[in-house]
């Protein structure tokens, strides 16, 4: 099979995200405000040259939370092409751990979404949401999309 030029030149984007839920059956959402846009995704980032995909996850959680976290189980990687929103000529490929806090939660916890005093770059906010009552509708990209609805269908099922 010949590749066209495309898939020759372009490069990856990998990032790396935490499934966070609690005993309550709520998983735990980031509502951000970076590119000049409001999203709402799952906690994690970008994976850096020369670290591990759980390495990224753990150094996420300290960045973001301020507080360790435990991997339980890998959850879902993108099985499907999907072009980087904010990088021209990149592939998306996005890793989902399923990860705990061995520690009571430290951070805050808004009550609402994106609830930070002005909308600046980096502006971060963390909330609870219902398993049973998550959509796609309730994350920005595609792939958490994605990701929103095996979490449902894996919970609503009990096998979570």
């Amino acid at each position: 099979m010949q590749m066209d030029a495309r898939h020759n030149t372009g490069k990856f984007v990998i990032r790396v995200y935490g499934i966070l839920i609690n005993d309550r059956k709520e998983v735990l959402l980031s509502d951000e405000y970076r590119f000049g846009m409001e999203m709402t995704k799952f906690p994690g980032g970008g994976l850096k040259f020369g670290e591990g995909p759980e390495d990224c996850i753990r150094r996420e959680a300290i960045e973001e939370f301020g507080q360790p976290v435990d991997i339980i189980s890998h959850f879902y990687t993108t099985g499907f092409y999907q072009e980087a929103m904010f990088f021209d000529n990149h592939q998306l490929i996005s890793i989902y751990y399923r990860i705990s806090l061995p520690d009571p939660v430290s951070f805050n916890i808004a009550g609402k979404p994106f609830d930070f005093p002005e909308l600046i770059d980096g502006s971060q906010s963390f909330r609870w949401k219902d398993i049973n009552e998550l959509t796609s509708d309730d994350l920005t990209f595609p792939v958490d999309k994605v990701v929103a609805e095996i979490l449902r269908n894996k919970f609503k099922t009990g096998k979570g």
